[in-house]
């Protein structure tokens, strides 16, 4: 029994390469509402319900709450009621930054994407946003071709760096702006993880990753045209860390006893708790002591590790006819790595799902 169970925890099993399929159709298709980010959590609540229906104890719901993040605001924004932000309406030349996720028994697919609002075929993006969009495209391809079994972190940290110069943009640097983190059951950052643009205390912190078969990673790409670091505006979203710590506030264990027993692992953002006022007085404590970790802004895809190469489970939105930046790679190395499948089809191998 032991080792059947272990076998479902690996995507070697069909069954959770669909769970976690399933969940990315979700997620794409929830990635298209911008209007309001409840709407899109309802999406991805009501799109699961039905799903295993038959099977007992399977969880099912969200694995990241919508955020659309608008121009200046890049950090994880899915607004308060009492943000004014909030109210704001989109509007034609925005750039919008839309992210959100689905878990299907605790096997979770989230995916992100930037648009810029009202853009077309006959109206297409030019100068810095289509820069910064195209970096962040090609870097993520990249990075799609080089999480590979047997390779290391070190050059697709290399290959990202150089994409993004090719488009006189930077890569964002933060504490929480991971380029790759590996993906288990319940919990979206596992053990192994790299960071995109690591500060000094991060290049100590973490070692050279061993891409390994059956493994799952979110691959997360923020690049910016400016000096690569986010604003500060108002954190909303928040994950459980598995520490522990004997709250002192009242308030402050009411909303963490919540938090627990809505969210379990998975990030959240505070307007989903019941009571916002207290939900914004007690994250205060439970985050002060590390209870809780708060997420900035990324860019995701994600990944399985298959002994045919590399899976894509989401999608986002880039088409080069509408985002057209006057400049490009010319690296010829990263163009060959551009130009070949993320999937090596190998003969007799399982097949495995595309795109």
């Amino acid at each position: 029994m032991a080792e059947q169970n272990e076998g479902i925890q690996t995507v070697q099993n069909p069954d959770v390469v669909q769970k976690y399929q399933m969940a990315a159709e979700l997620s794409n298709h929830g990635a298209r509402i911008l209007d309001l980010c409840a709407l899109g959590d309802k999406s991805i609540e009501d799109g699961v319900k039905n799903l295993f229906a038959k099977a007992k104890n399977i969880s099912k719901g969200i694995a990241f709450p919508t955020c659309v993040s608008v121009n200046h605001i890049i950090c994880h924004f899915s607004p308060l009621s009492s943000d004014p932000e909030g109210s704001d309406v989109l509007k034609n030349g925005d750039l919008a930054k839309i992210q959100l996720g689905a878990q299907i028994d605790g096997y979770a697919s989230i995916v992100a994407t930037t648009i810029v609002v009202g853009a077309s075929k006959d109206k297409p993006v030019k100068g810095k946003l289509a820069d910064v969009i195209t970096a962040a495209h090609l870097a993520s391809e990249a990075a799609l071709r080089l999480v590979k079994p047997g390779l290391s972190n070190n050059k697709v940290t290399e290959t990202i760096q150089k994409i993004a110069k090719s488009f006189d943009t930077n890569s964002v640097e933060g504490n929480h702006l991971k380029l790759l983190s590996e993906c288990e059951r319940n919990d979206i950052e596992g053990k192994k993880q790299i960071i995109l643009n690591p500060n000094e205390a991060q290049k100590r912190d973490f070692e050279t990753v061993q891409f390994g078969e059956n493994e799952v990673y979110g691959i997360d790409i923020l690049i910016s045209t400016g000096e690569g670091k986010p604003s500060s505006v108002r954190t909303t979203v928040y994950k459980k860390t598995g520490n522990t710590y004997s709250l002192k506030i009242k308030t402050s264990r009411l909303i963490f006893n919540e938090i627990s027993q809505k969210f379990g692992t998975f990030p959240f953002p505070l307007r989903a708790l019941e009571d916002e006022k207290k939900a914004r007085l007690g994250i205060a404590e439970c985050a002060s002591h590390a209870l809780v970790t708060p997420y900035d802004v990324y860019q995701g895809k994600e990944v399985l590790l298959t002994k045919n190469g590399s899976i894509k489970i989401t999608n986002t939105f880039y088409d080069p006819e509408i985002v057209q930046s006057d400049k490009k790679v010319e690296d010829e190395e990263i163009l060959s790595l551009l130009a070949t499948n993320a999937t090596e089809e190998k003969k007799d191998e399982t097949e495995t799902a595309d795109e």
